[in-house]
């Protein structure tokens, strides 16, 4: 008799294990896990997939983004067998998505790779300019207006945020039946200006619910006075969410990219 691991081993012999780079607008989607709503990213994607193979593909993601939030580098996996090659895979997908969502890449990987659990980090990109963005950049950037920042002082309070600490002072809260680790490491915040547009890049091994744009948020506030960088590490340390941290809007947000351990 053969056990459940040897079927699973067999079965994972048998069925090809895909590995995808999506990018979309996230204007008009609810974030990308599946909604009851059917209108995630995912949702459309797995509609997709039912498409191309005429029943059902279950698909794993790198992580969830928010609604309103882009993503340039989300990956996904999912299993199926497919002679045809990885472009006309890619073009078939393409064919049956809505506007804002476009698969970028797709490959074979072997069967333990794991789009979310064989992750190590992931990067995250804050778009924002001073003064006011271009009309066909508005669905992307934070407009500034008149506030006036100050580029030092927003460099000074990123440096706090940056080796393992508890972030649940800069977390928003999923429900009550939500629970995840606020242990989290970020190894880089950079503040960048080029002309009057200025990016927040952050890596990090994991972030919790609305933490980047939290994050983004403080540092804003020191940039125009309202909170001063040592500030940062007191809210850090209090591990307590309060009024004094404001997430900063969705749509300045992008997924940028996904770590792995392996190339895949």
């Amino acid at each position: 008799m053969i056990s459940w691991k040897g079927r699973a081993s067999r079965l994972a012999d048998v069925i090809q294990r895909w590995c995808c780079d999506c990018a979309y607008d996230g204007t008009e989607f609810s974030g990308w896990q599946k909604q009851p709503d059917g209108k995630a990213v995912q949702d459309h994607i797995n509609a997709a997939l039912e498409e191309v193979f005429h029943h059902p593909v279950k698909t794993v993601g790198a992580g969830r983004t928010d609604a309103g939030v882009h993503a340039r580098g989300q990956v996904f996996h999912f299993d199926k067998d497919w002679n045809h090659g990885e472009e006309a895979m890619i073009q078939a997908i393409r064919s049956h998505l809505p506007k804002g969502i476009s698969p970028r890449k797709i490959r074979k990987v072997g069967p333990r790779f794991h789009a979310h659990l064989s992750a190590r980090g992931k990067q995250y990109r804050y778009r924002a300019v001073n003064g006011w963005a271009m009309p066909q950049d508005e669905r992307f950037v934070l407009s500034l207006k008149k506030q006036k920042i100050c580029l030092l002082e927003m460099k000074q309070g990123a440096q706090f945020f940056l080796g393992e600490h508890d972030f649940s002072a800069f977390a928003a809260s999923r429900g009550k039946d939500a629970c995840e680790n606020p242990l989290k490491h970020v190894w880089k915040v950079d503040v960048i200006t080029r002309g009057e547009k200025l990016d927040f890049i952050v890596e990090g091994s994991g972030f919790l619910y609305k933490m980047v744009r939290s994050m983004v948020g403080a540092l804003l506030d020191v940039g125009t006075g309202k909170l001063a960088p040592q500030e940062i590490y007191e809210i850090l340390e209090s591990r307590k969410r309060t009024e004094v941290v404001v997430s900063a809007p969705a749509h300045g947000l992008s997924l940028e990219k996904v770590f792995y351990r392996r190339k895949v």
